[in-house]
């Protein structure tokens, strides 16, 4: 029987509710899904985007070290000829010391380097100091290839060469560290090691083109011509590298750290003093921990070239392209070094590396100290392999230490005061420890004391050399 009134059409409607209710939780499930799915392709997407930025930017960074280092390099590696040219002496082990000392030169503005490119770093961006370095890098360069020599002009040559030099000293206290923290801010956190390593191996990289430059000069032209005008070849190539990496450093981006120090108002109006205020003591501990990187390189890579060429007897064959070699090989290990950190912690590779270089400095000096191919080389290879698992981990162990306001100066500050005290003047030392004790293996004593206190340094490390990112 029909039911009438207001009940015939209730009766249909309560019985499709169920029905209802399930397509209307059906259909908010599947939106649901699908912004899920949204979501997950954008994030994967950005993912994607940061990563590409990051390699962008690592590039955009690393292209100045290589301009930096070859130009600031090629230098040591041309010496004994610079040093006959401006430094012209009866006794060839003065002009060598003299140019040695113009190397050194070099270091003694490294600092304010480092004061003035941090503060334009942490006061006005990281990219800001980055483009300015390179570009002030690249004219002291070019004049040195033109300059005229002691011969040309007399003493106003060193004079002028010694200026230079310092100008590009200026530029290098800014650009390694800019670099550094430039690249490791961008980095992904759990790959800082590893993505900030390669700003030792671009500038190492740099340092071989220079050494490269040198043998295959040598080579072409013979000692005769190379005395005469083509030492300055290398010097005049360097303007090449400079616009490029000018241009390339037109498309960094700046780092998300800064941005946000930006954004909230947080950067410090003078940063360095900031930083001799909030951090003494990681600034001396950080000085103290790159000992090696400055003393022991430029011992080991710049200056070993002239050791077995004007001090080894009988001399090794090919101490240049071996050199050469042994920096390809720094190279790659460094990258290798910087990822393993990620995953063991920077500490105890430092602190293996620095007790492996104390330990065993003296005996693979009198290996080299033998003369002949193969003691050299194995003496050398021993050496490389230390110095890569050293120089690895140090980028991001440096970044780690300070917090991101005063990062730049901090830094600048720390590595350049000690670049300037051991690293500048390590040639110069062992050229004159040799000369004043009459014995090639001297400079090993030197090598011995600056690993030990590099050892000290990396010992005093929180567990496993990472403390907690400031910033």
């Amino acid at each position: 029987m029909p039911i009438d009134g207001p009940h015939a059409e209730k009766a249909p409607q309560n019985g499709s509710d169920p029905a209802a209710r399930e397509g209307l939780a059906h259909l908010m499930m599947s939106l649901v899904l699908l912004r899920q799915s949204r979501v997950a392709r954008t994030k994967k997407r950005e993912g994607g985007s940061r990563t590409a930025a990051s390699i962008t930017n690592m590039f955009g960074g690393v292209i100045g070290n290589i301009l930096e280092w070859y130009d600031f390099a090629v230098f040591g590696f041309l010496a004994p000829v610079i040093g006959e040219n401006f430094f012209p002496s009866d006794d060839p082990l003065d002009s060598l010391l003299g140019a040695f000392s113009v190397f050194a030169a070099a270091f003694l503005a490294r600092p304010a380097g480092g004061i003035l490119f941090g503060h334009i770093g942490d006061r006005f961006g990281r990219k800001k100091a980055l483009q300015l370095s390179v570009m002030m890098m690249a004219v002291p360069t070019f004049l040195v290839g033109i300059l005229p020599t002691h011969a040309q002009i007399g003493t106003l040559a060193p004079v002028l060469l010694i200026l230079l030099r310092m100008a590009q000293g200026l530029s290098v206290g800014g650009e390694l560290i800019g670099s550094i923290a430039f690249i490791a801010e961008n980095a992904p956190p759990r790959q800082r090691g590893y993505f900030s390593s390669w700003t030792f191996a671009s500038g190492y990289t740099g340092m071989m083109l220079g050494s490269l430059s040198a043998v295959a000069l040598n080579l072409a032209l013979g000692p005769r011509a190379m005395a005469d005008w083509g030492w300055r070849l290398p010097f005049l190539a360097g303007i090449l590298i400079g616009l490029a990496a000018i241009w390339m450093r037109r498309e960094l981006t700046e780092t998300p750290v800064f941005e946000k120090m930006q954004k909230e108002s947080r950067l410090d109006e003078n940063p360095l003093s900031e930083a001799v205020r909030l951090v003494p003591g990681a600034i001396f501990h950080a000085g103290l921990l790159v000992i090696l990187v400055g003393g022991g390189f430029y011992t080991l890579f710049i200056w070993w070239p002239t050791f077995l060429n004007q001090f080894v007897h009988p001399h090794a064959p090919f101490a240049t392209t071996l050199n050469t070699l042994c920096l390809v090989l720094l190279i790659l290990l460094i990258p290798l070094a910087g990822r393993l950190s990620d995953d063991w912690g920077r500490k105890p590779l430092l602190v293996w590396s620095s007790a492996g270089m104390t330990l065993l400095s003296w005996p693979l000096f009198l290996l080299a100290c033998q003369g002949g191919f193969f003691p050299v080389l194995v003496a050398q290879v021993c050496f490389t392999v230390l110095m890569g698992l050293f120089l690895g981990p140090i980028p991001a162990t440096l970044v780690e230490m300070f917090p991101a306001r005063v990062r730049y100066s901090a830094i600048g500050l720390s590595y350049n005061v000690s670049l300037c005290v051991f690293g500048g003047t390590a040639p110069l030392l062992a050229t004159w420890l040799i000369k004043h004790y009459q014995t090639v293996s001297a400079p090993a004593l030197y090598l011995v004391v600056l690993s030990g206190l590099n050892l000290l340094a990396a010992l005093a490390l929180p567990p496993r050399g990472e403390p907690t990112p400031r910033g």
